[in-house]
């Protein structure tokens, strides 16, 4: 090759950006996904600064402060029985974001394992597997939370039990799905042949690779089991009194809806937004993750 035609040659590509570092810039360049985090750490925060926040008690009662409205005093306002809301509205922000992300948890650790297995071994552990989830899926997600919540006892613990065996089913799916796109891959391929054994294999090549779903699934669960915990404490079979929770607030707030209906607008509003972040959210990271989108 000629000076001249080394000269004129292109030059070589940059090196391309780490995919944290694409990650990042995506999720930054996003305004929908950023809305929806800082509604995520607000509730967050609030929920984790609910003991050193200058507060009242959320269970200390005021009878001469019934069903009051917002006021310098009390900022929401009062419930039925003279407790100031805000302090309420914050430690029950404790209840919904703990069940939101214990169900979750639940649901990955149990039902990623599950999903991998059958995608990977197949036969009839795919089989038994695949009818148990199908079993689970013919249910509907709220019907079977109430149902196994109702047999477990209401108590919050039993409730994250019940929403995260509730949606199991969704992560067990999914993960089938995923280890059996990568299986065909040509590296898994080629570390079968070389005798790399199962849990490496698992480990290495499988599981890093089904992270990204997993993650905007279990974002978006998150949301989800929030509603379905308000549901469950709206029916009782939730947070139990005098500990607050959004959905045992709404419960109460039904009954004096003409008198106080601030009693029911701020539990419905702090509900709809904490779903409306989470759900905001996992659309970013999913386009985030995408890879067809370079």
């Amino acid at each position: 090759m000629s000076l001249a035609e080394t000269t004129a040659a292109p030059a070589a590509d940059p090196v391309p950006a780490r995919p944290r570092s694409r990650l990042r810039a995506k999720l930054l360049g996003n305004p929908v996904a950023l809305f929806g985090a800082a509604l995520v750490i607000f509730f967050i925060a609030i929920a984790a600064l609910a003991p050193v926040l200058p507060i009242p008690d959320p269970i200390a009662t005021d009878w001469m402060a019934v069903r009051k409205g917002p006021s310098a005093a009390h900022w929401l306002g009062t419930d039925e029985i003279g407790r100031d809301l805000l302090s309420r509205m914050i430690w029950g922000a404790q209840a919904s974001l703990l069940a939101g992300v214990v169900s979750v948890a639940i649901a990955v650790l149990l039902g990623v394992p599950l999903g991998v297995a059958s995608g990977y071994l197949r036969g009839w552990t795919d089989a038994v597997i695949s009818r148990i989830t199908e079993a689970l899926l013919a249910a509907p997600f709220l019907i079977l939370a109430i149902a196994l919540a109702a047999f477990l006892g209401p108590s919050l613990t039993n409730a994250m039990i019940a929403i995260g065996l509730s949606a199991m089913p969704v992560f067990i799916r999914l993960a089938r799905a995923q280890t059996m796109a990568v299986m065909t891959e040509d590296y898994v391929e080629s570390a079968r042949a070389i005798g790399l054994g199962h849990l490496p294999l698992v480990g290495r090549y499988i599981l890093p690779n089904i992270f990204a779903p997993i993650l905007v699934q279990a974002t978006l669960t998150i949301a989800t089991a929030i509603i379905a915990e308000a549901s469950l404490s709206f029916l009782g079979l939730g947070q139990q009194p005098p500990a607050p929770s959004w959905g045992s607030m709404l419960n109460i707030a039904k009954n004096f809806l003409e008198q106080a209906p601030w009693m029911a607008l701020w539990p419905g509003i702090a509900i709809f937004l904490v779903v409306l972040g989470f759900n905001l959210l996992g659309d970013g990271l999913r386009d985030a993750l995408d890879p067809r989108d370079g």
